[in-house]
């Protein structure tokens, strides 16, 4: 075994998350440079603030909006990102993997604050990045995670139900995707270790996912909203850290994303979110495997939350989806699966949704 280093994140989840911001900041140096979505900014910047202690917060500056290597370049020559001792990434899934690119551009520490319960990028050391037009270009990797993750329940249960319902999706896919990639081997430690954990991806979406969504709907912090937060965020995340050490998304991904990123040639982000379109795609992922009773699982919990079923929940023809069907099969996403993806088998399993 070669010597290796794996470097995890800290993190507080509550509605007092922001109080611990001073002690595990301070280190770091005395400015921040704050740098997120605009609905985020505007929703958590001041609760921020009021718990900086002595660190002063130099800008409050939009991302940009999308995840993309321009983006980066762009914010890396602001005079208040240049001049900043640390990075506050606030808001969602591509706000916090800018900030965590343009941090490993700069060499700056970055903090995460998300403001939504759609993903894990709060606590994983990858970025993924596409092109102006949306479109998927690469995960991009980083020796070190975020330091810390501030989670804050009291502001994800303000935001609309819809980012908490697609994170269950992008969730319980991790478990799927990466047991059916390492099905066969055994992998190093740290590889064994994530794979280990990847049941927490699934399983407490599953025993609290219903109840949480509806507190959402609610605007309500409860246990199971919270446990929801956990599994969607932390979780995912260190499971993700685990499965990428060695920089490749051969056990980190699958299927259900491959389905995802073709789907993003034709702008399916423009009327779909990210984890919304994965929970499809873990139905192909499943079918596709022969897990029927699993398929059957997890399609009753969407049913149960109104996560799609069957093709025409994405607004979407049979012919679209068939077009796709060799670029799914060739993405690097499915490159380490058990077995290559069939085209012709794709088209079969897509004919029973």
């Amino acid at each position: 075994m070669n010597n290796y280093c794996m470097t995890l994140p800290s993190y507080t989840i509550g509605e007092r998350a922001y109080e611990d911001i001073y002690r595990f900041c301070s280190p770091f140096g005395k400015t921040a440079v704050m740098i997120g979505g605009k609905t985020a900014l505007s929703v958590a910047s001041e609760k921020i603030i009021a718990n900086c202690g002595g660190i002063s917060v130099s800008a409050k500056i939009w991302y940009g909006g999308e995840s993309s290597y321009e983006n980066v370049e762009i914010l890396s020559g602001v005079d208040e990102v240049k001049s900043a001792d640390m990075i506050f990434a606030v808001g969602g899934g591509k706000a916090l993997d800018t900030c965590k690119c343009l941090s490993d551009k700069l060499g700056k520490p970055v903090f995460t604050f998300p403001t939504v319960a759609s993903n894990c990028a709060c606590c994983t050391a990858v970025a993924i990045m596409y092109r102006p037009d949306g479109s998927f270009i690469e995960p991009y990797f980083f020796e070190n995670a975020p330091v810390h993750a501030f989670i804050d329940t009291d502001i994800m249960c303000e935001a609309p139900e819809k980012y908490l319902w697609a994170g269950m999706g992008d969730t319980y896919a991790k478990y799927y995707e990466s047991q059916i990639s390492a099905r066969g081997e055994e992998p190093e430690h740290f590889k064994a270790l994530g794979l280990a954990m990847s049941s927490m991806c699934s399983e407490p979406i599953f025993a609290h996912g219903v109840s949480a969504f509806s507190a959402n709907k609610r605007h309500v912090n409860s246990e199971d909203f919270k446990e929801t937060v956990l599994a969607i965020a932390v979780s995912t995340g260190l499971v993700s850290i685990m499965l990428t050490r060695d920089h490749t998304p051969d056990y980190n991904s699958g299927l259900a994303h491959a389905v995802f990123y073709a789907l993003t040639t034709i702008g399916i982000e423009e009327e779909h979110l990210h984890g919304e379109v994965v929970a499809f795609g873990t139905l192909i992922c499943l079918l596709y495997d022969g897990q029927v009773d699993e398929y059957m699982r997890v399609r009753e919990f969407n049913e149960r939350v109104g996560l799609p079923t069957v093709v025409s929940d994405l607004g979407l023809e049979p012919a679209q989806l068939d077009s796709l069907a060799e670029m799914i099969a060739g993405m690097s996403d499915v490159r380490h699966y058990p077995y290559p993806i069939d085209p012709e088998k794709l088209r079969s399993v897509f004919a029973m949704l």
